[in-house]
Order: C-alpha cells, then structure tokens, then sequence
C-alpha cells in the first residue's frame, strides 16, 4: 500500500492521543492542531494526570515531553512500555543524541526536537497509527499461512502474525519496534542486511544524521534473546555491512 493510502486510511478513523506537555502554550497548541486534524485529543501536564487520563479512556498515542517536572519523559516512557504497546512519541528541546538514544531504548516509537514543523509531527503520528492499526488487526488463519507465520529456532517459536514470541513455551513481550526488527531480519534468514535497509523495513525510525536506530533495537533483542549477548549467536554483526539472522 502507498504511503499515501496509508494516511488516508489513518484519516478515516477516530484516533485517541494524549499530550503530556507542561508548557501550557505548546501543550494547547498541540491540542489545538490535532483536533482541527479531526483527532480526538486529551492533555496532561505530568505523569500523574497522564496515568489519570489512560485510566478513565482508551489512548492510540502518547505524545510525551521529556522535559517534565518531577517524573520525566523517559521515566514516562520506561513505565509506558513495559505495560503496554501504546505509540509513544517524544517530543522535546534538547537536541543531545543522548537523550534520543536513550527515549529508544526506553521503548519509544519516534522523537521530535523543539522547533518542530506540524505537518511532520502529523505525517509521524499518522505513519505510527497505520501501523498500530496493522499490528492490530486479527489474522485469518488459512493453513499453510498459518504454519508458514511461525518460525522454530532453538528454543524459540515467533508466530508473525499473532505477534507473539516465547522461548519453552514462556511468552517474552517485544515493543512494536522490537516486533517489526524481528520480522524483517527473520525474513532474510542467514542474509546481511544494512542498517538502511532494515531502518526502510520498519517504522521506528528517527530522522537524524547521526541515527543508531537499529543498533540500539539489535541491542535490546540481544539483552531479550541471547544467551550471552556479548557473543551473540542470533543477531550477527558483519562489521562495515549490518546484521544477519542466523536462522
């Protein structure tokens, strides 16, 4: 489907997003402008009034300032995610590559740097929805497709299509992130793929010079999947060209 489409479908439905923004100036903005695009918009100004929000409604997406009193946004962010794998969007003024490495780490789908253009903001949270919507859809089991979305290696079962990974049976949570990462080395099995490459497979992307998306996703499956993940025998690195599944 055309990226085009993709927006389009997203337009179509009646999404839930919470800003989470202390600065009362950029946090009405924000809900001025997502509403005006037809979303359905609620606010906070700290964690507190984010965990009441999530409690009384049905969020799609968090938009979440790191630069908040008291708890964070990474802090946010950590508790978000090991919950849930609702969309998470940083959005913030510093402009340390740290702190978006860290947001990654921490779960996060995306982030933006203080001053932002609204029409990218809106492209982001539009591509994250559609594909929140796709992982959410339930599969139609038809046989061979069906036995054909598990892949058995070792210990491990990934089913693609339930989105699901257990290693003996006990199932190990993986963000969106870590799901699509999953997928699209395993598609490739025993094949060297770029960081180029897998970063167009997938949507957890952020747009910097400097991006080390997937070396902080490799990371993180390693810390999830490996046994030693200091010598990985799943996720292998081939030094000057990607990472390769080693099915």
């Amino acid at each position: 489907m055309a990226v085009g489409s993709r927006l389009e479908e997203v337009e179509t439905m009646k999404y839930h997003v919470l800003v989470v923004e202390d600065d009362v100036v950029t946090r009405s903005k924000l809900v001025g402008y997502f509403e005006h695009e037809g979303y359905l918009v609620s606010e906070a100004e700290n964690g507190e009034q984010m965990r009441q929000v999530l409690s009384e409604s049905s969020v799609d997406l968090v938009m979440l300032d790191i630069n908040l009193p008291g708890e964070d946004g990474l802090t946010l962010t950590r508790e978000l995610r090991s919950q849930s794998d609702i969309g998470i969007v940083l959005v913030t003024g510093r402009t340390d590559s740290i702190d978006r490495i860290v947001g990654l780490e921490m779960g996060a789908d995306d982030y933006v740097t203080k001053p932002f253009e609204y029409r990218e903001l809106l492209v982001r949270v539009k591509n994250l929805l559609w594909r929140i919507a796709l992982a959410r859809k339930t599969p139609v089991d038809k046989g061979s497709d069906k036995q054909e979305s598990k892949l058995h290696f070792g210990d491990w079962i990934f089913d693609k299509q339930r989105r699901s990974l257990t290693n003996g049976g006990e199932p190990v949570k993986l963000t969106k992130a870590e799901y699509e990462l999953l997928v699209a080395l395993s598609s490739y099995p025993n094949q060297v793929l770029s960081r180029e490459r897998i970063l167009n497979m997938i949507s957890h992307r952020v747009d910097a010079p400097n991006d080390r998306t997937i070396d902080v996703l490799i990371r993180r499956m390693r810390a999830k999947m490996e046994l030693d993940p200091k010598n990985p025998q799943i996720f292998i690195t081939v030094h000057g060209e990607g990472y390769m599944f080693a099915d």
